[in-house]
């Protein structure tokens, strides 16, 4: 006899994404404010912005996660419970591989081979006259 089982549905927000792009944002603000005034006199332009960047991409890290925080809590509400039953699948059956037809040469997308004779067409069917003793797909 199948199983039923309740279970919740929800969509969840994934948090990484959320804490990226709160980190690119704050670079991105920390530039802006950074190179939009003179540097003071001790200190670089760019130690300013590495000054600001390491602020405001810890704020941009901490203001994504609580985004994606506040979105998950939302998710909680519109969750939606369901049930779910256990099926039996059937046993598969083991059925021979489909074999793919060789390409030909001349199929009109590629160039023709510079190549004649039976190497050219045992180059397009992937073997050799040497061979490793397997014989080529049939053509269909």
């Amino acid at each position: 006899m199948p199983t039923q089982r309740q279970i919740t549905v929800r969509r969840a927000p994934k948090y990484v994404p959320f804490l990226v792009a709160g980190g690119v944002l704050g670079v991105l603000v920390a530039a802006i404010t950074s190179f939009s005034v003179p540097a003071p006199k001790d200190y670089t332009q760019g130690s300013v912005f590495g000054y600001f960047m390491i602020l405001f991409a810890a704020g941009g890290l901490l203001l994504g996660g609580v985004v994606a925080l506040v979105l998950d809590r939302i998710s909680l509400r519109r969750s939606q419970r369901a049930t779910v039953e256990e099926v039996d699948e059937p046993a598969e059956i083991d059925e021979p591989a489909e074999v793919p037809a060789a390409a030909d040469p001349h199929d009109g997308y590629h160039a023709p081979s510079s190549e004649t004779g039976t190497e050219a067409g045992a180059q397009a069917t992937g073997t050799t006259s040497e061979g490793n003793g397997a014989d080529p797909a049939p053509a269909p």
